[in-house]
């Protein structure tokens, strides 16, 4: 249920917010907002592979030597059912959708601006978001199963970079 309702919240807060972007922004803007969707998807999801793949052996011996993001990494891999949900699922998943609301947004702008009514923009720009998104996600698999480690130790490092600045305040 937990899943459900932040999948619902963060589709609902990325819908409103392209929306009301597109609406006011030219064309640049409008692909740059959608290669964002997109990138953020791929990220994402790199992420939460690295988690699932990722082994706890190095980060113990990290955390031992008080390596910056070894204990946060520690926590991810130990909680990976939820990371690779939240990652996978509700930001992968939930920015998939909203690139596509997007690329159906920008297609109908061309059209309407055009004042045409052929389906060739639709159909090029979903189907580069479609091998943008597909095709980044499979090199972003490669890329995540060769390098797991230095990923999630990324991703822990970023996690208490922002978490010292919190306390800091």
């Amino acid at each position: 249920m937990k899943i459900i309702l932040i999948s619902v919240v963060a589709s609902v807060v990325f819908t409103i917010a392209s929306t009301e972007i597109l609406g006011r922004a030219g064309y640049i803007v409008s692909f740059a907002m959608l290669a964002v969707f997109i990138i953020l998807g791929i990220i994402f999801d790199m992420i939460g592979l690295a988690v699932a793949a990722a082994s706890e052996a190095p980060f113990h011996s990290m955390a031992a030597h008080r390596e910056s993001g070894a204990a946060e990494s520690l926590r991810l891999i130990k909680n990976a059912d939820k990371v690779t949900s939240f990652c996978n699922d509700v930001v992968g998943d939930v920015t998939g959708i909203i690139s596509g609301t997007t690329a159906a947004l920008i297609a109908a702008r061309l059209m309407g601006g055009l004042n045409s009514e052929s389906l060739l923009f639709p159909l090029i720009i979903s189907g580069a978001v479609a091998g943008l998104t597909v095709g980044g996600k499979a090199v972003g698999k490669v890329i995540t199963f060769n390098n797991s480690t230095e990923i999630v130790l990324k991703v822990g490092k970023t996690i208490n970079f922002f978490r010292f600045k919190r306390n800091s305040k």
